[in-house]
């Protein structure tokens, strides 16, 4: 993930990750979804922020976010499984760059599990 051109999934910068809850009709395009971004979230499309949106289905993502020259749109569709979303429908949930890359992997980011844990000493 880290070849990803945004500092949200690289980690070389500060930038936040909002998830838009509900469901996003995922028609739309950048000036769209720039819209949802200032009206539902009530954040500006062009703060440095990566925003997520997923349809009805729950296989497909939209992710938008501003270079500093221009809004760049990036999509992922999963091929089995669904991209796990926060329950409430209206609202956004702040996510960290590691809780995105779980997320686009389709790893429940919500609880992640430990693969080892540590054992008594003695």
């Amino acid at each position: 993930m880290n070849g990803l051109p945004f500092p949200a999934l690289a980690g070389t910068g500060p930038a936040r990750v909002w998830l838009a809850c509900g469901a996003t009709d995922m028609r739309k395009g950048f000036d769209g979804l720039a819209v949802l971004v200032q009206q539902v979230l009530e954040q500006s499309p062009h703060c440095g922020a990566l925003f997520a949106f997923r349809g009805k289905r729950g296989d497909l993502v939209k992710l938008l976010w501003y270079d500093g020259q221009g809004m760049c749109l990036f999509s992922k569709r999963m091929d089995r499984g669904r991209f796990v979303w926060p329950m409430t429908r209206t609202g956004s949930v702040a996510l960290t760059g590691a809780q995105l890359s779980m997320l686009l992997e389709g790893i429940d980011w919500r609880r992640p599990e430990r693969t080892w844990m540590p054992s008594l000493a003695g």
